[in-house]
């Protein structure tokens, strides 16, 4: 056992991980915060409840969304689906084109360089996790390429919201770039909640609309690379989103019962992007490799220019 992990499960190391969590669903953390302070927890201290962890933040990013469902109207769904509708498909087209071709010029391994380019194209890891199986990627491939996405969406979560306030950009146009060229769920709608109300609504209803692309672009992966037809893991909790605005829209459900369930969902948010952080380790940035990475890297910044250019003047 290393000198860190004997640190991280001394008991005055334990207590602190878990006061961090009370202090994550409290109104003095925010989505940002959380994140780094996760990871510099991780980084300086280790981590006493890793396995739990990992498999705590699947279950809580599911739950903290379908929460959101609840102050969201159907109206106000149906017309974020359609505004974002055309940018979605022209980003994810452009963003997979362009991951062979650069991954071709920088000779990286063809599944590798698709893997990230769906991760980057539709919803990160979970999209990874999809296309994975049907193009028969090996441990290394998804690893590389989980690699990648978790660390620019940790970058993201920080950095967005502050180019948002630079530029100048509205809650609603926020709330479009960030489900566009942000990867992960958790990021896009940790990034839209610490800019706004407006801004979180429609990033998390185009995000899980975007997200849905998934099953199309598995498809599509088999074929291309000829793989046998695996099952196609489908994101679920997007159901329970739709069905939590149906409920906040056609039935007498109380208000008070609907602000009360997103504003729980919103501290979960927080806390599981504190989760998300102290998961992160400096062994998996440095696995990623500097090709991968690089892009990683190249499409993001592409996506982001274009998409943003996109919403400003289209």
């Amino acid at each position: 056992m290393s000198k860190q992990q004997a640190l991280a499960n001394s008991w005055p190391i334990r207590i602190l991980f878990v006061l961090l969590l009370v202090w994550a669903l409290t109104p003095w953390a925010n989505s940002a915060a959380a994140l780094v302070v996760g990871l510099l927890f991780r980084h300086f201290l280790g981590h006493p409840f890793l396995s739990h962890s990992q498999k705590a933040v699947k279950k809580l990013l599911k739950v903290a969304v379908i929460g959101l469902g609840f102050g969201i109207s159907a109206q106000e769904a149906l017309q974020v689906g359609q505004e974002g509708f055309l940018l979605t498909v022209f980003s994810i087209s452009l963003t997979l084109s362009l991951a062979f071709i650069i991954g071709r010029l920088l000779k990286m391994p063809r599944r590798e360089s698709h893997l990230i380019g769906s991760g980057t194209a539709i919803c990160g890891g979970s999209a990874i996790a999809a296309v994975a199986p049907v193009v028969n990627a090996s441990e290394r491939n998804i690893s590389t390429a989980l690699g990648v996405v978790f660390i620019l969406n940790s970058i993201a979560l920080v950095l967005f919201p502050l180019l948002g306030q630079a530029i100048g950009l509205s809650q609603a146009d926020f709330g479009l770039w960030a489900a566009i060229a942000i990867h992960d769920t958790s990021s896009v709608v940790g990034a839209a909640h610490s800019y706004g109300e407006e801004a979180l609504k429609v990033a998390t209803t185009v995000k899980l609309a975007r997200a849905l692309w998934i099953i199309p672009i598995a498809l599509l992966s088999a074929y291309w690379f000829k793989g046998e037809q695996k099952k196609i893991k489908i994101p679920y909790f997007i159901g329970g989103f739709l069905i939590a605005i149906l409920i906040n829209s056609y039935t007498p459900f109380p208000d008070v019962l609907s602000a009360g369930i997103k504003q729980a969902a919103k501290a979960l948010l927080v806390l599981t992007l504190f989760l998300i952080g102290s998961n992160l380790s400096l062994e998996q940035m440095k696995q990623a490799g500097l090709k991968a990475l690089s892009l990683g890297i190249a499409l993001w910044l592409i996506i982001s220019l274009t998409s943003l250019f996109w919403i400003l003047y289209l």
